[in-house]
């Protein structure tokens, strides 16, 4: 691939990518207008229904929201490309500085998260493809595959009810106790219930894709040769078998992201986690919508880059994915021409 066609490449996944957030954004934003709701309430509260109707114009002129949808867009988008994203209605404050004062836990449980599981489901997709159909195997996947399978807020209740309410060990709410804000012990207490939920309910899965990975390459033709050559099983497995998977593995941690983002958010609503999950529950739900919309552009942004990122990495491991890719920017250049 020529150094031009390099550019190309690059350039087209960052157009697709700017593309997808500018549909994401105009779509949230039509949506969240359309949904029923008054956002007067988020920001007025219970002085919205003693408004007389000149008030109430009043108020909707002074937030933006007399105007048709398709001018309420266009300022917003205006102001968004400047770095102004508005006031959030429910906190009287800019919305990034709303959001600055979460986004650390969500990175925090979210990133630890990430880290347990991709860590232990190699270790336990190891350890059944080195026991392969033998009985602690066999216990894993049925276990496994019952976790999986049991709802994450339904998990978080049952947690909460046994070690929370009855047994009183761990608390069952919020990043920190009240006045212990810098209180490392406090905030590992607090994360301890929602990181299991977030790690059991998504471990299983990825063990398992690791699990069939492996086991298509102890079945590859290199390895009945090199077990003919004398190699060690382990040896094979760890040595040549492992490091073959690694280029599918970092794809399936890339592309997971938004699976394992997903999962945190619904964590962070049952447990009452002060993060960007629990902050885009309550923007729905009082019709923030400068806030919903912030928030929804972050998300599905980072869903986006991170399925680009795991197409980029199949085209790398697959070199007849970016042949196509190459071909395409070709033709291209040369209608240009």
């Amino acid at each position: 691939m020529t150094r031009k066609n390099v550019w190309l490449y690059y350039g087209r996944k960052l157009l697709i990518f700017a593309l997808s957030v500018f549909l994401l954004s105009a779509l949230v934003f039509f949506i969240a207008r359309l949904a029923p709701g008054d956002p007067l309430v988020s920001y007025y509260g219970d002085r919205v229904e003693k408004m007389s109707p000149e008030e109430r114009e009043w108020a909707e002129e002074k937030l933006g929201l007399n105007a048709p949808i398709h001018v309420q867009y266009a300022r917003w988008l205006k102001g968004a490309l400047k770095g102004d994203f508005g006031i959030s209605y429910k906190y009287k404050m800019d919305v990034m500085d709303v959001i600055a004062g979460r986004v650390v836990n969500t990175l925090v449980l979210g990133g630890i998260a990430f880290v347990l599981i991709f860590s232990l489901a190699l270790g336990l997709g190891l350890l059944c493809a080195w026991y392969e159909d033998r009985l602690l195997d066999r216990i894993l996947c049925k276990l496994g595959t019952v976790i999986s399978c049991i709802p994450e807020f339904w998990l978080s209740l049952m947690l909460i009810l046994i070690f929370a309410v009855n047994l009183r060990w761990l608390p069952s709410s919020g990043a920190y106790s009240v006045g212990n804000a810098t209180n490392l012990g406090d905030r590992i207490l607090h994360l301890i219930l929602p990181l299991t939920v977030a790690v059991l309910n998504h471990l299983w899965y990825y063990a398992y894709m690791i699990r069939n990975k492996l086991l298509e390459e102890v079945r590859a033709e290199y390895v009945l040769l090199a077990k003919a050559k004398g190699l060690r099983r382990r040896t094979v497995l760890f040595r040549h078998c492992l490091r073959n998977i690694i280029p599918s593995y970092l794809s399936i941690m890339a592309i997971s992201v938004p699976h394992i983002l997903g999962g945190t958010y619904i964590v962070e609503t049952v447990f009452s986690y002060p993060g960007l999950g629990t902050l885009s529950y309550e923007s729905a739900r009082y019709q923030d919508y400068n806030l919903l919309m912030v928030l929804c552009i972050l998300s599905g942004a980072v869903v986006i880059l991170f399925n680009i990122i795991a197409q980029i990495i199949n085209e790398r491991i697959d070199p007849r994915m970016k042949a196509n890719e190459v071909e395409e920017i070709t033709e291209v250049t040369q209608l240009g021409r």
